[in-house]
């Protein structure tokens, strides 16, 4: 049976979710056109009490042809290849932290104190070895805490020469270089930030990048009365994480230290003037909002929004490789 309109184009339009991306990259390779939509942004009446899966498809279909839905960005199988690769690095890290935790608790309930400055280091690790606790229990549970530390220590670091290993042959790599020359943003903050918002260019105003990151104040304004309130904290909250991360750096005033320059080693001129200007800019801001009495984080999500915006101007004057020709999706324009 043939199609009443055999050059219709088919349109497919779902709900992200755990699944991941392999439907809509099926349907693009197909030549159909697909829209992946974030569940959040789904317009939803207030009365609306029933939620069933026909209803559900019905909206979807209802929605995108009044063009009432927003498509999410679905990144490149590489590009979310070195995503995984950077958060399951963030999960090491989160994992070896417990594991301090616990044997920090364990030694605590001990009264057992360490004498040293430093923590962790190797001469803190030995000092853990030298230990002979009381009853042979207890020394059972020390030497199977330390053997834990010493297994994600192990793995961090493999995850760590993985990720750098991994960057330096990704398409986005420029960029990931690019900023590096910035104050506060060094190798796995930009690997990180990079993987999570993939290519910068598809926002066409720092603003834009801004509300995407949820570095933007919530506003509830009605007649001439305005209301703003916190940060909305929408969108990506391991990429907003690691920019308020980065941004405690520029607490200090600012200066061009032997690190930075190095990072800033075959980069253009003018990146290397954004990142001096922006670190100009910041490090001035970020004590004139102390001076004026501003809570540290606020102070700390302020800079965390203003170089979001230093970020996509230099994200702007990188040239990236162009894709695979037959590594490329097809996407259909909408």
């Amino acid at each position: 049976m043939q199609s009443k309109y055999p050059n219709a184009t088919l349109h497919f339009v779902y709900e992200a979710g755990p699944c991941g991306y392999w439907i809509y990259r099926l349907l693009t390779k197909l030549g159909h056109a697909c829209y992946v939509v974030a569940p959040s942004l789904i317009p939803r009446a207030s009365g609306d009490k029933v939620k069933t899966d026909k209803r559900d498809v019905l909206k979807l279909a209802r929605l995108l042809k009044n063009v009432d839905l927003h498509p999410i960005y679905v990144p490149e199988p590489e590009d979310e290849a070195v995503r995984d690769l950077s958060r399951i690095r963030e999960t090491a890290m989160h994992d070896l932290k417990k594991a301090k935790q616990r044997m920090k608790l364990f030694l605590l309930r001990n009264d057992i104190n360490y004498g040293g400055s430093a923590s962790w280091g190797p001469k803190h690790r030995r000092w853990l070895t030298e230990l002979i606790l009381p009853h042979p229990a207890q020394q059972i549970v020390l030497q199977e805490c330390i053997t834990t530390l010493n297994e994600r220590f192990s793995r961090l670091e493999r995850l760590d020469n993985e990720l750098k290993h991994q960057v330096l042959n990704w398409r986005f790599y420029p960029v990931v270089k690019a900023l590096q020359a910035m104050r506060g943003i060094k190798l796995i903050v930009a690997s990180g930030m990079v993987a999570e918002l993939g290519d910068l260019t598809r926002f066409d105003h720092p603003r834009k990048l801004m509300s995407y990151l949820g570095l933007v104040p919530s506003e509830h304004s009605s007649g001439g009365t305005r209301r703003l309130g916190p940060i909305t904290k929408c969108g990506n909250s391991r990429a907003r994480r690691l920019l308020v991360e980065g941004a405690h750096a520029y607490r200090y005033p600012a200066r061009m230290s032997t690190e930075i320059q190095k990072r800033q080693e075959g980069v253009s001129p003018e990146i290397s003037e954004i990142a001096w200007n922006a670190q100009l800019r910041l490090c001035k801001r970020y004590q004139r909002l102390m001076h004026r009495g501003k809570h540290r984080n606020v102070v700390v999500t302020a800079i965390a929004r203003e170089m979001s915006a230093y970020i996509w101007h230099i994200a702007k004057h990188v040239a990236l490789p162009p894709i695979n020709p037959k590594e490329r999706l097809v996407r259909v324009p909408r």
